[in-house]
C-alpha cells in the first residue's frame, strides 16, 4: 500500500503544490520563503519520518505560509486515504533543553485546535508569532483533525516552538502509523 498524497493551490497570490509520502525518511525538500518555516518543516518531517517536497510561488510571507499549511493538509489527507489501518490517534511528550511540549491528535475528521505555545515576543527569526500559529490552525482546518498542542514551559521562544512542533510530528506519525487491525479505526465504520 502506498501512502503517497498530492496537493496543489493556485490563487492570485500563490502557487503551491506538495507532495507527502508518510513512509519515507524525513527529508523535506523546497522552500517556503521563510527559513524559520523551512526549519520547522524540516523538523516536522525528520521526526514525522515523512518526506515532503514543496513547490512555492506567492506575494506576501503571509499568504506562502497560510497556503503552505493549507495545501500541506491536502496531501496529507490524500496520502491517508479512507484512513483505513491506521491509529488514528496520537500523543507525544517533547523535551527541547528549556521547553516542554505536548502534542495530541485525533484524525477523525473533525477539525478543531487548542494551541497554546506562550510565545513572548512578536517573531521568531524571520517570522511572526501570529503566522506560525496560523500556519497550525490552518493545517488543522485542512486536514480535518483535533489538534490539542501545549508548550508546559520554557524561557526560550524558539526552542519553545521547536519542541511543539516535534511533539506534533511525533504524535502525527503515532495517528498515521499502521495499527494493524486494520478497517477504519471508527465505531461509525467511517471518517
Amino acid at each position: 500500500m502506498t501512502r503517497k498524497g498530492k496537493a496543489l493551490r493556485k490563487t492570485r497570490e500563490v502557487e503551491i503544490e506538495v507532495s507527502v509520502d508518510l513512509d519515507g525518511g524525513g527529508e523535506y525538500e523546497g522552500t517556503s520563503s521563510s527559513a524559520f518555516v523551512d526549519h520547522m518543516m524540516r523538523t516536522l518531517c525528520k521526526h514525522g519520518r515523512m518526506d515532503v517536497r514543496v513547490k512555492v510561488k506567492g506575494d506576501l510571507k503571509h499568504h506562502i505560509i497560510e497556503d503552505l499549511a493549507l495545501v500541506l493538509g491536502k496531501a496529507l489527507s490524500d496520502a491517508l486515504g479512507d484512513k483505513s489501518g491506521i491509529g488514528r490517534f496520537g500523543y507525544a511528550y517533547v523535551a527541547m533543553d528549556d521547553s516542554l511540549a505536548r502534542s495530541v491528535v485525533d484524525l477523525g475528521g473533525r477539525a478543531y485546535s487548542r494551541i497554546n505555545l506562550g510565545l513572548k515576543g512578536e517573531s521568531i527569526e524571520d517570522t511572526r508569532v501570529e503566522d506560525l500559529v496560523h500556519f497550525l490552525e490552518s493545517l488543522v482546518q485542512s486536514l480535518q483533525f483535533n489538534l490539542h498542542l501545549k508548550v508546559i514551559y520554557g524561557s526560550n521562544d524558539h526552542h519553545r516552538i521547536e519542541a511543539a512542533i516535534k511533539a506534533l510530528a511525533l504524535s502525527i506519525r503515532m495517528a498515521t502509523s499502521p495499527s494493524g487491525a486494520g478497517g477504519i479505526p471508527s465505531a461509525k465504520g467511517e471518517i
